[in-house]
């Protein structure tokens, strides 16, 4: 196959459908890459959207989302994809690829934006270069949710039982009310963080965009939300983005339950992967996804453009000014944060 039978084209929700078929048989994708997430972000953030097809022969044969994060006098930048861990180019080959990325090239000459950024995987099997560098915890799911508990070890099992025991229960579901109950014990949890929050609106477009292929628990101690997290899921996928629980209540292990109500979730949906997210290497998110059985797979965010030594220095030497800023916002007032709070997020690509 040459460039030239190559057409690249942009498609609208028209051809959402087209879009998921294509995303959800690679074997690379994540359920941040369908249609859905772009869609949620410009319905929560008017983030300006690109959904870039190759087509063969009236065939998908790859596909780059790519969002323009417009900050006001500091001018665009694009990125596949912010708000998640995953994203960047899938294709039937690195021809493709190579011809996709070169139109989001175009696009940011267009745009006059300052840099792209792919959040990709890299595919290495030497844990050395994992030390103090960012990896997905990817667990791989059974075929029953019974087989995955017996598969856990049995201090595992008893933290989750201990849960139980401990007299909380949990709901699923993805109406306003399960909505109102995840953003009220997550933006408590931002807060005490020092991170300002996503609007509620963007939790809001994210179940509305995915429909049946998101999912919302709360745990509760009797009426009260203690514990809330989101899953989405495509085919045979799932990611947890976001999961919160309410420092006060964590001595009676909200968080084993939470994620046991959406790992037995997704492995009823059929799901056979389990993205935990986020982690350092062998920090304490880290060893806490691993003793669900979750392995690390190192996370390459690469900018297309290459960065200076001298860049690299002020990245460095701005960790002392975050850790004032975070101390600063969690003197806020919780109904001041979530106010102010995603008028910021929306620029933070995190």
């Amino acid at each position: 196959m040459t460039n030239s039978q190559l057409v690249i084209t942009t498609i609208s929700a028209s051809d959402s459908l087209l879009w998921d078929q294509y995303v959800q048989k690679h074997k690379g994708h994540s359920p941040y890459h369908l249609f859905a997430w772009l869609a949620a972000i410009e319905a929560a953030y008017s983030h300006k959207v690109y959904y870039f097809v190759a087509m063969q022969n009236s065939k998908v044969v790859g596909v780059l989302p790519l969002v323009n994060i417009h900050i006001p006098l500091k001018g665009s930048s694009l990125c596949s994809l912010p708000f998640c861990d995953v994203g960047g180019c899938l294709a039937d080959n690195n021809e493709v690829q190579i011809t996709l990325e070169l139109k989001g090239t175009e696009l940011k000459g267009q745009l006059n934006a300052k840099s792209i950024e792919y959040r990709e995987r890299a595919e290495i099997s030497d844990n050395t270069q994992f030390e103090g560098r960012k990896v997905s915890m990817l667990l791989p799911l059974p075929a029953t949710s019974d087989e995955l508990f017996s598969g856990f070890k049995s201090k595992l099992r008893s933290q989750i039982r201990k849960a139980e025991k401990n007299g909380l229960t949990y709901e699923l579901g993805t109406n306003q009310q399960f909505i109102d109950e995840f953003y009220a014990v997550f933006s408590e949890n931002m807060l005490r963080l020092g991170s300002p929050v996503h609007s509620k609106k963007w939790i809001e477009s994210i179940c509305e965009q995915y429909k049946d292929q998101c999912i919302i628990v709360v745990v509760k101690l009797d009426s009260v939300p203690v514990g809330a997290g989101i899953v989405l899921f495509s085919n045979d996928k799932a990611c947890i983005p976001w999961a919160s629980t309410r420092a006060e209540y964590n001595r009676l292990s909200p968080n084993m339950m939470l994620y046991w109500a959406l790992l037995k979730f997704v492995t009823e949906q059929g799901c056979t992967e389990f993205d935990f997210g986020r982690s350092t290497f062998n920090e304490g998110t880290f060893r806490f996804k691993q003793q669900w059985g979750a392995q690390p797979v190192l996370l390459e965010w690469r900018d297309d453009n290459v960065q200076s030594d001298s860049q690299k220095g002020i990245v460095q030497s701005t960790s002392s000014l975050k850790t004032l800023v975070e101390n600063i916002w969690k003197k806020l007032p919780l109904a001041l944060a979530n106010t102010i709070g995603p008028k910021l997020r929306r620029y933070i690509s995190l």
